[in-house]
């Protein structure tokens, strides 16, 4: 009874966020955006809803299985959201006209495909200085 009960709110939990997902997908003005809702929701939505088949299912295997699932989904989502803003940035996708703050505006040189962490002002002023040489492009 308490089993079904916690089956019932994990995975309707988990439909909610991968809802609320669906929606932010849609609703959200940039992909940068996008991605942020996306990759958090879904991530916790889906960890909900194994979590919840891992209670109804009550054996070791299938609860090993759906641990390292969700291990498995914490460690690449994030990962592979921040893979893709990145290219998405460096191949000129343009971020939201409010947003208030673009931290690798001037950080990126696209000729060279170099980027400067920005901890060095010199160095970030020398890229700037720096004309494009084709040695770069290899």
């Amino acid at each position: 009874m308490l089993s079904d009960i916690l089956i019932i709110i994990l995975s309707s939990l988990g439909a909610l966020f991968i809802l609320l997902a669906a929606v932010g997908f849609v609703r959200m003005p940039d992909s940068y955006l996008r991605i942020s809702v996306t990759t958090k929701a879904v991530t916790l939505g889906v960890g909900l809803l194994l979590a919840s088949a891992a209670i109804y299912f009550n054996d070791l295997s299938v609860t090993s299985r759906v641990l390292a699932i969700i291990l498995f989904i914490i460690l690449t989502s994030p990962v592979g959201a921040h893979l893709i803003a990145r290219a998405s940035y460096f191949s000129g996708n343009k971020m939201w006209e409010k947003s208030v703050m673009d931290e690798l505006e001037g950080k990126y040189r696209p000729n060279s495909h170099r980027l400067s962490s920005g901890e060095d002002i010199e160095d970030v002023e020398k890229m700037k200085e720096e004309p494009d040489r084709e040695s770069d492009l290899i």
